[in-house]
């Protein structure tokens, strides 16, 4: 993925405004893929990305949250946390498909396709300058930020 430049791609979001990928420029963003809202790693994630959301602004850099989930999903997750930034709702799998996130996962014994935990950063020309697949939940907002203060 490192390279490429966004694909003309619209998704609704929690703001209720359509995000069209390949308008994301002029500052860098961080794409996190996540695989169910209000979930105990997922929540983790969101908490964590909130708390540095300050610091990421004064580098120029927008959080988009993705996952599966419907908006109706997505605004409960955003009031129950109180996150301050967006969440996108990637129904149709679009964004999952291009950034080649859903994989094979075993839970409980049973074999399902999920999204597997992945964060991409897009430059100002939106194009992939970082890509970080099988996230931990603790720590990686963390860790982008020290990514981002570095690049």
């Amino acid at each position: 993925m490192l390279g490429k430049t966004l694909p003309d791609l619209t998704v609704e979001s929690s703001s209720g405004k359509s995000v069209n990928l390949k308008d994301l420029k002029g500052h860098k963003t961080i794409l996190y893929f996540y695989p169910k809202d209000n979930t105990p790693g997922c929540t983790i994630q969101g908490n964590e990305f909130n708390s540095f959301l300050k610091e990421f602004e004064k580098l120029n850099t927008v959080i988009y949250g993705i996952s599966r989930d419907n908006l109706k999903s997505h605004d409960k997750f955003i009031q129950q946390c109180n996150f301050k930034f967006e969440l996108l709702a990637d129904t149709d799998e679009k964004l999952c498909q291009f950034f080649d996130v859903i994989k094979e996962k075993n839970m409980y014994g049973k074999t399902v396709m999920g999204v597997e935990r992945s964060t991409f950063i897009i430059d100002e020309n939106a194009k992939i300058i970082g890509e970080y697949r099988k996230v931990k939940a603790e720590g990686h907002a963390a860790l982008m930020l020290e990514v981002i203060k570095q690049s």
